[in-house]
């Protein structure tokens, strides 16, 4: 009998899922947990595994479209029915994209020989939806065809660092790649396009992650009171901290070592000091949070999500940045959980890596502050010695921004907090591991 495959429930407030990516075609073998499809709940991008090996026989559910938790969306046969996987599936297909998949028919169709896990020449969508979209973003911008990458990830997947080291591996592209690149989108068989497929002109609608993006963030505008004030920090000491013990840290730890760890510090010292960044109104009263869970906002190639760092306080540097760099990782995976994203009591968000001096970040609800992490550049500045005497030198300088809610924390204690942030960073003492 089929495996029948399921809308998962990605959390108990969950109740419905938008699929928004088949990773497998009908005919292709899949390997049980391998991923099969993606989908996208008001909480999370995921990627969903496979229920069993076989043969993806049949698609119910088409991309773009939104169903209910437990709904069958497919269904994997044993690989010995492979033979008759495609005829099955083509049903499944809405009517208005027929004619689009019908196109591709001719790579699919069954031959006499076992091509089950695709012909020699296999299609350029299913190399495609091997990869993630950031990996086809770097394929696009480099000219680089993705049936030429031999993928490392789960699943024969191309990993980020397989056509990083593909490209430093070529010494020039040819002229014509990046015409003959364009036709590797793949042909989407919804009415959901492609994320990255987007021309000047084009109308296409909304993600799911999108729409909530663009909701929460109007939500939080008409909610909170927002305020924000900008602190210029003396970074050099830090810089040079992390130039000089990167290396061992990376080969001790197994983890690179960053500077966001060290701001995610800073803050929790902070907060510790001034509990009410870390509250949150609820309708006349204030909720004084026992545990400091911080959100990493991380910018993805599809939107932005804000994992949790839970119980962050309780974290010594090599927590925090171990911890910081699974969330990031997991994100850009599609590997969170719904628990992953819920809980946080105070947001740090980091324009500063694509080249901001600072950001005006909006709160991300319901906490009451957000601290942004703007660029380090290297500035002329100011310094006096023990002694009192001025002089100008070349500085590592970033400039941090607090927003926050000006209905329960007011501007001196808005203040007062990022004092001790910026003291903290510019005479830091503490082991980083």
């Amino acid at each position: 009998m089929p495996t029948d495959i399921i809308m998962p429930q990605m959390g108990e407030s969950i109740v419905e899922g938008t699929i928004t990516k088949w990773l497998k075609k009908p005919g292709d073998k899949v390997q049980r947990d391998e991923p099969l499809f993606e989908i996208s709940t008001d909480k999370v991008d995921a990627e969903i595994p496979a229920p069993a090996s076989g043969v993806l026989q049949e698609i119910k559910v088409s991309e773009g479209t939104t169903v209910g938790v437990n709904t069958i969306v497919g269904t994997i046969s044993a690989e010995g029915e492979a033979a008759a996987a495609p005829a099955k599936s083509s049903a499944a297909v809405p009517e208005k994209v027929s004619q689009k998949k019908e196109e591709k028919q001719p790579t699919a169709t069954p031959t006499p020989t076992p091509a089950a896990s695709g012909p020699p020449a296999e299609s350029r969508e299913e190399e495609e939806a091997r990869s993630s979209p950031l990996v086809r973003k770097i394929a696009r911008e480099h000219g680089v065809n993705l049936s030429q990458i031999s993928g490392t990830g789960l699943g024969g997947r191309i990993t980020k660092q397989d056509i990083l080291s593909f490209i430093e591996g070529q010494s020039s592209a040819p002229a014509a790649a990046p015409r003959e690149s364009a036709p590797s989108v793949p042909v989407s068989r919804s009415a959901a396009p492609p994320a990255p497929a987007a021309y000047p002109g084009d109308l296409v609608p909304m993600t799911n992650m999108r729409k909530i993006i663009a909701q929460r963030m109007i939500e939080s505008r008409r909610t909170s009171a927002h305020v924000h004030c900008m602190y210029e920090v003396d970074f050099t000491r830090i810089v040079h901290l992390r130039a000089k013990h990167k290396n061992a840290f990376e080969e001790r730890h197994c983890v690179r070592l960053t500077f966001m760890p060290f701001f995610v510090r800073a803050a929790i010292i902070a907060v510790q000091q001034w509990p009410i960044i870390n509250a949150t109104i609820e309708g006349d009263s204030v909720r004084y949070h026992r545990n400091i869970n911080v959100g990493i906002a991380v910018a993805l190639d599809w939107g932005l999500i804000v994992p949790v760092l839970k119980n962050a306080g309780d974290l010594n540097f090599l927590g925090l940045q171990r911890g910081i760099t699974d969330l990031g990782e997991r994100a850009r995976s599609k590997k969170l959980k719904p628990e992953d994203v819920e809980g946080s009591t105070f947001t740090v968000t980091n324009p500063g890596q694509f080249g901001a001096v600072f950001g005006l970040p909006i709160i991300n609800q319901p906490n009451s502050a957000i601290m942004g992490v703007g660029g380090i550049t290297k500035q002329p500045l100011v310094v006096t010695d023990k002694e009192g005497n001025d002089s100008i030198a070349i500085r590592s300088v970033v400039h941090l921004t607090l927003g926050y809610d000006h209905r329960l924390i007011d501007g001196a204690v808005a203040d007062e907090f990022m004092a001790l942030v910026k003291k903290t960073l510019e005479n830091w003492t503490e082991e980083i591991g």
